[in-house]
């Protein structure tokens, strides 16, 4: 597995996965996730674990979409775990992720919830 840059501040999660999804690195997206992380996508289901992550990021990935990096929202920080958000630019709801520090102070996703809708919508 390639050398990927680690994500030092929780905040720093958002801007190297626009990075790497942009590059069509299935691999270096999955590598933001912790080896057991829950991602509830696609909308409505849930995608757990980084080799599932990446399988799922492939699929997507292979039409090229065009990610915008979104300014955060303050992220929550509680000792080894933090909470950060975005709101989204296309106006849709909210994402937020949870985030775990790692033993050696990088951070990584454990749980990754990238839409939430208005109930009824």
């Amino acid at each position: 597995m390639p050398e990927y840059e680690k994500a030092m501040r929780p905040e720093d999660i958002t801007r190297l996965f626009v990075e790497r999804s942009n590059a069509g690195d299935a691999a270096g997206v999955a590598a933001l996730y912790e080896e057991d992380a829950v991602l509830a996508y696609p909308q409505g289901e849930r995608t757990v674990g980084r080799e599932a992550i990446r399988a799922l990021w492939e699929k997507v990935l292979a039409n090229r979409p065009r990610f915008a990096p979104e300014p955060p929202l303050p992220t929550l920080v509680s000792g080894e775990i933090a909470l950060t958000s975005t709101p989204p630019s296309d106006g849709a709801g909210a994402r937020a992720q949870v985030v775990r520090r790692q033993p050696d102070g990088s951070w990584l996703r454990v749980l990754d919830q990238p839409e939430f809708v208005t109930p009824g919508s």
